[in-house]
């Protein structure tokens, strides 16, 4: 059974200056239990142990906004852990970035609930459990753009013009955590990441 996680979070502070970004929520889908999670900023003590078991994270622009983010809050390195971050695969595709909205449009007729404006919104009002189903909504179209571009080899984006165009992808040939398709994955599963 697979091991893999797909996340995304949210975030709020300035855009322009990540080092300003503080997370709100962080939710996850993990394949091994079909089943999908949030974490508050307090509560991320909690995913550290599921993403150190992981095969493999997957997410949307997710390694350049947020596993940096992420990492500044988590004693080892994230970026360690195997990651697929699906917009690098298109982008080395198709010479282009799309918005993961588009993305899911054009492959799967679905759309994301919001945006994360909309989400720092939402927080600042107290609305933590918009912000959850948000998150988790995100993670629910990174996921089903995962598993169709997985099975399919082939992920679509719309044009200016209305158009459907193909994008070739090949998400299974980025790594996964060594052993991981064996019972003696390292570290009896967990991929080290802290400094020695």
């Amino acid at each position: 059974m697979s091991r893999e996680i797909v996340f995304d979070i949210e975030t709020i502070g300035d855009i322009k200056n990540l080092s300003t970004m503080k997370v709100t929520v962080v939710s996850i889908y993990e394949y091994e239990s079909d089943s999908y999670r949030s974490f508050e900023e307090h509560e991320l003590k909690d995913l550290w142990p599921i993403l150190e078991k992981a095969e493999r994270i997957i997410g949307y622009n997710s390694e350049h906004f947020d596993v940096p983010i992420l990492n500044r809050y988590y004693a080892g390195d994230l970026t360690i852990i195997p990651h697929l971050d699906l917009l690098k695969v298109i982008k080395e595709s198709c010479g282009k970035r799309f918005k993961l909205d588009d993305v899911a449009q054009a492959t799967l007729q679905m759309k994301k609930s919001a945006d994360g404006l909309i989400a720092m919104e939402w927080f600042k009002n107290g609305e933590i459990q918009k912000v959850k189903d948000y998150c988790e909504q995100d993670v629910k179209v990174t996921k089903e753009v995962y598993d169709h571009g997985k099975k399919n080899s082939m992920i679509y984006y719309p044009t200016i013009q209305g158009d459907i165009m193909p994008i070739s992808v090949n998400f299974a040939s980025f790594p996964v955590a060594e052993g991981a398709s064996q019972s003696g994955a390292v570290g009896g599963g967990i991929n080290l990441t802290l400094p020695i």
